[in-house]
């Protein structure tokens, strides 16, 4: 049985395979969903992925499974609680970050209907696909993300740089950044 081709980024863990075969560059539609992502890639800037990967669970129970309207009404007795937490990232910035999120969120998707309708109009509502032969080729930033990045700050959003959204973009999937010889690369034309 011939073995499948992956994007050479992800061969290093079994974890990192399954989330390359199972989620990423998914295209996603779920409001909670979506802020689980835009929370997990805040909280891996300047770590590796995989390092939030393994932290992942913990990050569902600590952060009560990425409600939003929760999360927003954080205080400093929980933050100090999270500060304590060794299965998260204790990173107080990065905390602040996913409460102050969690508003900006709640106020994006009143503003739009759904945070989806929102964040999905930097692609014009459809999935970039890109045409990249090795990993190397795959840009960490693009005009989408620079507009993505530019209008979360000006709503407030924290932890949004233009690495961090096109690092999102591709993780739910409004971007195509598997390389064409990956057995998940998109056929489909653009």
């Amino acid at each position: 049985m011939k073995e499948k081709i992956r994007c050479s980024w992800c061969l290093s863990d079994p974890l990192y395979i399954k989330y390359h075969d199972e989620e990423w560059g998914v295209p996603v539609h779920d409001d909670r969903k979506l802020f689980e992502m835009l929370i997990l890639e805040g909280a891996q800037a300047g770590l590796n992925w995989l390092t939030i990967l393994r932290k992942r669970e913990n990050y569902l129970k600590a952060f009560d499974n990425f409600d939003a309207r929760k999360i927003a009404r954080y205080d400093a007795k929980k933050v100090e609680k999270l500060l304590q937490n060794e299965g998260i990232i204790r990173n107080k910035l990065k905390i602040n970050a996913a409460i102050q999120n969690a508003k900006c969120f709640l106020e994006t998707q009143k503003e739009f209907g759904s945070f989806d309708k929102y964040i999905w109009q930097f692609t014009g509502g459809k999935i970039i696909r890109n045409r990249f032969r090795v990993i190397s080729e795959i840009p960490v930033t693009t005009g989408e993300s620079d507009a993505m990045s530019k209008d979360l700050k000006k709503r407030g959003f924290k932890f949004v740089g233009s690495t961090i959204c096109c690092a999102y973009m591709h993780a739910v999937g409004m971007l195509d950044g598997h390389v064409l010889d990956c057995y998940k690369y998109s056929r489909k034309k653009k």
